[in-house]
């Protein structure tokens, strides 16, 4: 969907709760060498590991479209005579969309960097040397994994897990009409519950690294 700068390194992580995200994004940039961008944050980010959370953020949850205020805003301002915005402006999916698509672009033309969630493998897909992760594993897994991240209850970390996968596979649908679960987006799919994450960590590197070597943008 997006051209970027063929010079510049990037790689996006798309990642189910518990699948460790959080963990293995920051330290992926840190041996990679490249700034790391978290989930909807417009900046560079260096999590602590207080800071570690696999649950939505609080950028994530707040970027909510609030169609039916949009459209009541339309009726109202039609019935009163007011001009009414243009559809676009209207649409909130489409403010969002455009939202996500500018900073994931701006990580693509800039240094580069690794970006966590932001749907980036989509907005990203034809970026010539963006290399797309996808982490996962199965539910209960994750589930336990997300218990020792958090350092919270099974309770609350099975409450987290069906709220933030259920959430994210959302926004990338609503937003892109495209399944994050779809294999087809990634270059590399992990179990990330059937290695550590330092494994995750030297893996994914070694794996970006052989593709910028044989990638025509880069060794040319």
């Amino acid at each position: 969907m997006a051209q970027g700068d063929p010079k510049v390194k990037v790689v996006t992580i798309s990642a189910i709760y518990g699948a460790g995200g959080s963990v293995i994004g920051p330290q992926l940039a840190e041996r990679l060498g490249l700034p790391f961008y978290d989930r909807l944050i417009h900046g560079a980010s260096t999590p602590t590991v207080e800071g570690l959370a696999e649950r939505l953020t609080n950028e994530e949850r707040n970027q909510a479209p609030p169609g039916r205020i949009v459209a009541g805003l339309s009726s109202m301002s039609g019935a009163l005579g007011l001009s009414v915005p243009d559809v676009g402006d209207l649409d909130p999916l489409a403010t969002l969309r455009r939202q996500v698509e500018t900073s994931v672009r701006r990580v693509g033309t800039g240094a580069g960097g690794v970006v966590l969630g932001r749907a980036a493998a989509i907005v990203l897909a034809d970026h010539p040397t963006a290399f797309h992760i996808r982490l996962q594993g199965p539910a209960h897994r994750c589930m336990a994994i997300g218990m020792k991240i958090e350092g919270i209850s099974a309770e609350q970390a099975k409450s987290f897990q069906a709220d933030t996968d259920r959430s994210r596979a959302r926004f990338v649908s609503r937003l892109f009409d495209r399944d994050a679960g779809d294999a087809r987006l990634y270059h590399l799919v992990i179990d990330a519950t059937a290695l550590s994450f330092s494994y995750c960590v030297q893996l994914i590197a070694d794996a970006a690294e052989q593709f910028w070597n044989t990638t025509p943008e880069l060794t040319s």
